[in-house]
This record gives structure tokens, C-alpha cells and sequence, in this order.
């Protein structure tokens, strides 16, 4: 009885499509990196007229950011912060937890980038700025997790390290109360319900079952596709084996 042998160069093909389509399952199926980051002038506990900078990574191919919400971390109070480069038209509104940042939607697929200057930093060795970002079609993203348990967060806040702060160094008096005039316009804190709504139950496993539809639907056309090729090797084998034997 003749049993047909695939061929090598077929078994090669074989596997390199394999190989191939595992790779594209693994890539389009694992988590997603940060989306939100702050870094600083002088990463320094202590350190006094910091310049902090903030980078959003856009998601959306069909709207741009308009907003920026940001939770301040304790021993920064909004009073400290000062706007110092943003997109064009946006403005810096302070909050009862930190600020918000908004002005005319940026282009889809645009990051939206903004600095700020703080009056000191607090004597931590690292803080969190909970980011909560809003596009122009309502979308909001919410990076505002922390790490817990040492392992990373899917939607981690953005964290600044700092190190230990100069000898001598003390923490400043308490900035003088602005007059009425020049006080900065007070929004309601939308950050604080909105970190709290993005912790929410239904929110996370809204989240879930969307990911783990999408990632179903990859893995499944990446199995359709192997099964075409192996099917197809294998008619291809049979055939000159057929033709062989005649």
C-alpha cells in the first residue's frame, strides 16, 4: 500500500505559515502598553518649579482628543499648577482634585501633549497622576490604575519616580491664597466620579467581553486560514502521488 510522503519543500511552506500566523495571534492578542506618560524636568523629591509633561497616545482613527483630566497627587495642590505648553486653544482649568486641560479636538490619531509647571514636588519616592482623557465622539479612556500585588495594571495611571530628595531640602510654605480676581475658574471635580466610574464592575466587564470577543474572532480566522493551507498541501500531495502511480 502507497502512502503518500509530503514533500519537503511543502512541509516547509506548511510551517512557516504556521509560524506566521501564531506570531500575528500572539501580537494581536496581548495587552496593550501604556497609553498615558508623564516624565519631569527634575525627577526630584523636594525640587522646586518642576516642569512636568504629559503624553496621550492616541486610540482613535476617527476622533481626536478634546480633554484632559487629571488627578493631582497628594502634596501638589491645583493652586501649585500653571499651564506651560499645550495644543493650540487649549486651556487649563483648575479642579477641587487637580485640573483639567481642554480646548478644540486635535486630529485623529494626534497625541495629545501638555506641560506643566508644579511649585514643588512632594517628598515621595515616586507619584501617580490618574489621567482620565476624552475624545471628540465621547470616548473616554481612563488610566488610572495602580499597581497592585506587584503586578502591572491593563489601564496603569501614569507614575513619575523620584529620587531622594537634596540635603538641606524642606518643603516651601503653602502658596498665598489668590484674590478674588485672579482666582482660577473652578470646575466641578469630573475626574473624582469619573475614577470611581471607571473602577466600576459593569465598566471592567464590559471591557472584558469586548477584548475577549476580538481576540476570539483573530484566533479563529488565524485557525480557518492554517486549516485552508493544510488542506491544500495535502491535495497537492495526493495528486502527484496519484499521477506517480499511473
Amino acid at each position: 500500500m502507497f502512502t503518500p510522503r509530503l514533500p519537503a519543500h511543502a512541509g516547509r511552506r506548511i510551517a512557516l505559515a504556521g509560524a506566521v500566523a501564531l506570531t500575528a495571534t500572539l501580537a494581536l492578542a496581548a495587552p496593550a502598553a501604556a497609553h498615558a506618560e508623564v516624565e519631569a524636568d527634575k525627577p526630584q523629591a523636594l525640587a522646586e518649579n518642576v516642569t512636568l509633561s504629559f503624553v496621550s497616545e492616541a486610540e482613535s482613527d476617527s476622533a481626536g482628543f478634546t480633554e484632559m483630566r487629571v488627578v493631582l497627587p497628594e502634596g501638589i495642590a491645583p493652586s501649585d499648577v500653571t499651564l506651560e505648553e499645550a495644543p493650540k486653544g487649549w486651556k487649563l482649568k483648575a479642579t477641587s482634585d487637580g485640573y483639567n486641560v481642554a480646548g478644540p479636538a486635535l486630529k485623529a490619531g494626534v497625541d495629545a501633549e501638555h506641560k506643566i509647571k508644579v511649585r514643588q514636588l512632594p517628598d515621595a519616592k515616586e507619584i501617580a497622576f490618574k489621567t482620565i482623557e476624552v475624545y471628540s465622539d465621547g470616548k473616554i479612556s481612563r488610566w488610572i490604575e495602580l499597581p497592585t500585588g506587584g503586578e502591572e495594571p491593563e489601564q496603569p495611571a501614569p507614575v513619575l519616580k523620584l529620587k531622594t530628595a537634596a540635603p538641606g531640602a524642606a518643603t516651601v510654605s503653602p502658596s498665598p491664597s489668590p484674590t478674588e480676581s485672579a482666582t482660577p475658574s473652578q470646575t466641578p471635580s469630573a475626574t473624582e466620579s469619573d475614577v470611581a466610574a471607571a473602577g466600576s464592575e459593569p465598566d471592567a466587564k464590559a471591557a472584558e467581553k469586548d477584548d475577549s470577543s476580538s481576540t476570539g474572532v483573530v484566533i479563529g480566522g488565524v485557525l480557518a486560514a492554517l486549516a485552508v493551507l493544510i488542506a491544500g498541501a495535502w491535495w497537492l500531495v495526493k495528486r502527484r502521488a496519484a499521477s506517480s502511480e499511473s
